[in-house]
């Protein structure tokens, strides 16, 4: 697409709804007047209005101080940052053909946008100044903080290199720009391309909800009157857990993780090789002997070696549990009169059967009590009696699909706080997976600024007018989503680059993971859990057999995620020649840690797209365990208060964690709210992983 082309179907400034004041409520984007061929020219007029900013800041002709220089840094690109979040949002959750080919020259122009900006010598030279002398500013403590991170950000970006090795970073990032976004798009096309039709003879030992939600789907294709497998994880999990046919099994998993390898036009094996030796190169430009090393130097963890211990110290005893449940499930097959190895698409289907007979529970049987609304009525009800705020469902807010849904969010004064939007269902416009993101961000540098914050999830929609309905692992999903969106609407700070979530890597996933907790308490399940056909509450010894049942299966939930945690490691430590055949390396290494034939990786490296379709979790999929450490722990403090909404602690945790974003130190946070270290064992405890079986 050249820039010719863009300028000749460009529409008029003036009729372009990326480019005017917006006359909705809260002023929120008004998806419906937004065209695709309405960003190519906004982002022009924003990158143009940007570089304008920071050249006014970088030539200012008085001596550096904090308002010049940094506070002006935290006002310039809010034209960029509000075009950016629409067309972001799209591409993840509601993309079209326009929208990807858009977004390929998107991300080119975004890479040569910053890369100037952000290896500016003068304006570096600015903030360096400001930094030298920081003890003499007399600055807040959310301000000191801001200096010390912009200057750090500065930094890492190579704004104090030469001249030739900003040139090189430069085109570095440019292509990474663009191997990042070839990669999320090969993914979706595998994901978009392949679908498994059921007859009626295919659904042996499906549950009739799952049934139900595959005939949706297929719908939603087109398809009404069929049903139909996807490789949606939410189709894909519980169809293994669930379906008697084996040969079916086999061909969902093996489509499932062959996504972006299959030797076709989305394959991701070339595109890998790249990006990793290209994020090699940039590391050594700055110093730094692997990738992983520069990553985690600005991280709570500090070093591959930390990571590495953890990863090792959880993996040991994951491990023997997983060998120890590998042996009961083959000798459940064998007792079947089965006569073949159990294989890695058979281990969900007699889990189940295992832990049926061991904790005499089954997903399905809780199902039908975990209705989606409910399950949003839970999350919201925990965070009104946790921090005070309350949650309205506005029809009057405009969105990118039908399915989206609104709420405003208010404080315990009754004040405007958030907007907070759900996308809950899975689609084929929608990338696979869950996340949190946001429209806008909080903050108080000119007036009150409240956030829009989006919680997208890929739940199976239920059909003909039924509810949808969730499984287990689907509802921790939504809570744990949810408590990201709290660490975005509760954010109280001054500065943008602090809001929300704007937090080290294995930090930001401490208020999601803590929040899951919630979701499995009986008190709240008790109130919440109805069945979606009688409205009856979830019977009491279905109650106790589901939290019985909690920690069965946690050695192959612990091996799947260690094992992805531990290849990306490797990707980013060993030298990348060491990986120019993916396929080779990933088997190498599963081998080294003798990873369980019957188990495969969460990730595969083709599909692993939290690590290579952008940069936010290379080296840092470890990340969700480091803060699964602070989690487990900082629950701990509302169980010794005897309350889990003990108000005392609740307000601890509002104002030490979720409030406080990116302003503090995030060791210095956690110690706050709980007076001290987290106790590491805690995690070990929760996946019941303390006393596993040696290893064989």
């Amino acid at each position: 697409m050249s820039e010719t082309l863009q300028t000749a179907a460009a529409p008029e400034a003036g009729a372009n709804p990326l480019l005017q004041p917006w006359q909705t409520p809260f002023e929120t984007p008004p998806f419906a007047e937004i065209e695709p061929e309405h960003f190519l020219p906004a982002f022009e007029r924003a990158f143009a209005d940007h570089a304008a900013e920071i050249a006014a800041i970088t030539h200012d002709p008085t001596l550096p101080d904090f308002a010049n220089t940094i506070t002006a840094l935290e006002r310039s690109g809010k034209l960029l940052s509000k075009v950016a979040a629409v067309f972001y949002d799209l591409v993840s959750a509601h993309s079209n053909p326009a929208i990807l080919e858009i977004d390929k020259e998107v991300s080119l122009r975004m890479a040569r946008h910053w890369n100037p900006i952000m290896m500016n010598a003068v304006l570096f030279g600015r903030i360096a100044m400001l930094h030298e002398k920081r003890a003499q500013l007399g600055l807040t403590a959310e301000q000191m903080r801001l200096l010390e991170r912009t200057y750090t950000n500065f930094y890492r970006a190579g704004a104090g290199l030469d001249e030739a090795a900003k040139k090189r970073r430069a085109e570095i990032n440019e292509r990474l720009a663009q191997l990042g976004t070839s990669f999320s798009h090969h993914l979706l096309g595998d994901e978009q391309d392949w679908f498994m039709e059921l007859g009626e003879d295919d659904r042996a030992g499906l549950p009739e909800a799952f049934v139900a939600a595959a005939k949706a789907t297929a719908e939603e294709r087109g398809m009404a009157g069929k049903a139909i497998v996807t490789l949606s994880r939410s189709s894909v999990e519980p169809f293994l857990k669930s379906s008697s046919r084996r040969d079916l099994r086999e061909k969902v998993f093996k489509a499932f993780t062959a996504r972006g390898d299959n030797g076709n036009a989305n394959d991701n094996n070339a595109t890998i090789v790249e990006i990793l030796a290209l994020r090699e190169e940039a590391a050594k430009i700055m110093g730094f002997a692997t990738y992983a090393a520069y990553r985690l130097e600005d991280s709570m963890a500090k070093t591959p070696e930390a990571v590495r211990g953890l990863l090792e110290r959880v993996w040991k005893p994951a491990r023997a549990r997983a060998l120890a449940d590998r042996d009961a499930l083959q000798e459940l097959i064998t007792e079947e009169g089965g006569n073949f190895s159990l294989a890695p698409w058979d281990w969900r289907y007699y889990a189940e059967k295992l832990r049926q007979r061991r904790a005499d529970f089954d997903d399905a049987a809780i199902k039908p009590y975990l209705v989606l609304d409910h399950m949003i009525e839970a999350a919201f009800d925990c965070a009104t009696r946790l921090f005070g705020i309350t949650f309205a469902e506005r029809k009057d807010v405009p969105v990118w699909h039908p399915d989206v849904r609104v709420w405003e969010v208010k404080d315990a004064a009754g004040q405007h706080k958030a907007l907070f939007y759900g996308d809950y269902f899975a689609r084929s416009s929608k990338r696979s997976g869950a996340w949190m993101t946001s429209l806008r961000d909080q903050q108080k540098l000119d007036g009150e600024i409240a956030p829009l914050i989006i919680n997208v999830c890929n739940f199976a929609r239920g059909a003909n007018g039924e509810p949808s309905l969730l499984s287990p692992d689907d509802a921790r999903t939504l809570f744990h989503e949810f408590g990201h969106g709290l660490h975005g609407m509760l954010s109280n700070v001054t500065y943008p680059s602090l809001s929300g979530t704007s937090v080290f890597t294995d930090f930001v996933e401490l208020p999601s993971q803590l929040y899951e907790h919630w979701q499995e308490q009986p008190q709240v399940l008790r109130q919440f859990a109805k069945h979606y056909q009688t409205g009856e509450p979830l019977p009491d010894d279905l109650l106790q057999r589901f939290l019985a049942a909690r920690k069965f299966n946690q050695g192959f939930a612990t091996v799947e995620f260690v094992s992805s945690a531990l290849i990306d490691l490797e990707f980013h430590t060993q030298p990348a020649e060491a990986s120019r055949d993916v396929g080779a390396f990933e088997k190498a290494e599963l081998e080294k840690i003798g990873m369980p034939a019957e188990i495969a990786l969460r990730h595969r490296p083709t599909q692993f797209g939290h690590i290579f379709s952008g940069d936010h979790y290379a080296s840092g999929y470890y990340s969700y365990m480091w803060s699964e450490v602070m989690d487990a722990d900082a629950f701990g403090a509302f169980e010794e208060a005897g309350d889990i909404f003990d108000p005392a602690t609740a307000k601890r945790l509002h104002d030490d964690i979720y409030s406080s974003g990116g302003s503090r130190d995030p060791e210095d946070a956690y110690v706050a709210f709980r007076g001290r270290e987290p106790e590491a064992d805690a995690l070990l405890r929760r996946r019941g992983l303390l006393e596993a079986t040696p290893a064989a």
